[in-house]
């Protein structure tokens, strides 16, 4: 899914599930999901697709909103799992970010990298912990106000964090 579209996805859900039920909305997931992937395919949305497919399926099948309600973890996973993989890679996810401005990343800013590519895998273990939570025990409104909302506040919270602790302490 596109970047709006996964940020407006819990509150699209939530909207769904009370206003037209799991087979309307299931229908216009896959509608959604499919126009991202024929408008801009790449694995990662192809992989997304699929993910999304079988949890629409699933709710689909059960007449059930924990299925949608579970995408979020799924992103969770994904990124923990990608980010993971490049901590036992040449480079490490944020060294490859960090590479696009700087290509002769020195060898203190590699390690650098490796110890925020951790922080992430971190932050994602949390927040799918939280985000699963959310959506076995908490209502469809919590669940939507925590994976719509609180969670990219958390996320800005510590890419913000880690852009100044960068400018202030490691500039000098």
């Amino acid at each position: 899914m596109s970047i709006v579209l996964t940020i407006a996805y819990p509150f699209v859900v939530l909207i769904g599930l009370k206003y037209w039920g799991v087979t309307a909305l299931v229908g216009l997931i896959v509608l959604l999901c499919t126009i991202q992937l024929l408008t801009k395919p790449s694995r990662l949305s192809l992989f997304f697709f699929i993910v999304s497919l079988l949890l629409a399926a699933a709710s689909f099948y059960y007449q059930a909103a924990l299925p949608l309600k579970l995408y979020p973890v799924a992103v969770n996973l994904v990124l923990l799992c990608l980010f993971t993989a490049s901590l036992f890679s040449e480079q490490t996810a944020i060294e490859r970010l960090a590479r696009l401005k700087d290509p002769n990343l020195p060898t203190e800013g590699v390690r650098y990298t490796r110890k925020v590519t951790w922080i992430w895998c971190i932050f994602f273990i949390i927040n799918g912990s939280i985000a699963l939570w959310t959506a076995l025990l908490a209502s469809d409104e919590t669940w939507a106000l925590y994976n719509g909302f609180i969670a990219y506040i958390l996320m800005g919270i510590l890419l913000g964090g880690e852009w100044l602790f960068r400018r202030h302490f490691l500039s000098r």
